[in-house]
């Protein structure tokens, strides 16, 4: 009997023993895992947020600067890129993979501060006139490229530099490759063609944006969709577009007198669009006309043109001059250009010539 007493508690001994020495190890355990999460959670704390919307009406976050790392490269026509750190990395994948294709790019530009974004802002505006500059240039402070995510693409055909716009536009059929493997390195076009009205800006083919996500980029790729949408920052529908009938215009020339109306009502946040239409050649007049000289002496139009616009306002209008909840039916717009010069917005309400 004594026997088998001492055995058993040797036994009970052995147990709590192991006991014991379970419970150090499983504190040990849990100090490194609640360390190890602590280090985790401060890291995403300080990381930029990669799905940030910046853009006419939101602002860049407070705290980018603080939290973001980029790194500098040189291209090839000799300027200097600032781009963020993990969207650099993954341009030079999408950049390797496009160059077995055959089709070689480089980046023009990346992240801009505040004040170059100003001196862009400024030198648009004199060289092509403030509806051009507001259609295509983001105001300091709502630029994406303030993120250092946005990244601006230029072409090299046979070893040439393809760098301003309007001789980019010339290659559709590179720009769609480009496109189709945008997704795969978690990048999406940024600027759609026919959304203007909800991103505010023109398609513009070599503008992408890293998002640090392939799954999400290619919901949004597959989905055809703005990364407004996706984000749920715009809600509205699709918007009917009706260039109507033109004996004066073609509806090339009339498009682009809507991407400037489209680019400005962007600015009008939650107003949701519905339809713009050409109000007709009946509009086209040496009256109109000379109301479009009269509100702007110096500009010289030469070509005046009218669409009007149905939409509706939420409850909560801001500072837009609009009445809340309420529907806006033949909302005009009226549009002037010289025999040179592209189509810039003059005037837009409800008010005619006298």
């Amino acid at each position: 009997m004594k026997k088998k007493s001492i055995i058993s508690l040797l036994l009970c001994l052995c147990l709590a023993a192991a006991l014991v020495f379970t419970g150090c190890s499983s504190n040990n355990t849990y100090d490194e895992a609640d360390k190890a999460t602590e280090a985790a959670t401060e890291a995403a704390v300080d990381s930029i947020d990669y799905m940030a919307l910046v853009n006419k009406t939101h602002a860049l976050p407070d705290d980018w600067e603080a939290k973001l790392e980029t790194v500098h490269m040189t291209n090839t026509v000799g300027d200097d890129v600032e781009v963020e750190k993990k969207a650099y990395d993954a341009y030079l994948k999408l950049k390797e993979d496009l160059e077995k294709e055959d089709i070689h790019v480089d980046l023009d530009s990346a992240r801009r501060s505040v004040e170059a974004q100003q001196k862009i802002m400024d030198d648009f505006t004199k060289e092509y006139g403030a509806d051009y500059a507001a259609k295509t240039v983001a105001k300091p402070g709502y630029s994406e490229h303030h993120t250092g995510l946005a990244l601006d693409l230029y072409l090299i055909i046979d070893g040439k530099d393809v760098v301003e716009n309007e001789d980019m536009i010339q290659y559709p059929e590179i720009w769609a490759k480009i496109h189709a493997k945008l997704a795969d390195y978690g990048f999406i076009l940024r600027y759609l063609d026919g959304k203007e009205y909800i991103t505010g800006y023109g398609y513009e083919p070599w503008h992408i944006r890293y998002i640090d996500s392939t799954e999400k980029a290619k919901d949004i790729t597959d989905k055809g969709i703005t990364f407004e949408e996706y984000l749920g920052a715009y809600t509205g529908g699709e918007v009917s577009i009706d260039y109507g009938t033109s004996e004066i215009y073609t509806d090339e020339e009339l498009k682009d007198a809507v991407i400037q109306i489209e680019c400005k009502f962007a600015f009008w946040g939650d107003v949701e669009l519905k339809s713009i239409r050409y109000a007709g050649d009946e509009a086209v007049t040496d009256k109109n006309l000379k109301w479009m000289n009269d509100l702007a002496p110096d500009a010289n139009y030469t070509q005046v043109v009218e669409f009007k616009m149905y939409f509706h306002t939420p409850k909560d209008v801001g500072e837009l001059t609009l009445n809340a909840d309420s529907d806006y039916n033949d909302y005009m717009w009226w549009l002037a250009r010289t025999d040179d010069g592209g189509w810039e917005i003059v005037t837009f309400g409800y008010g005619e010539p006298d």
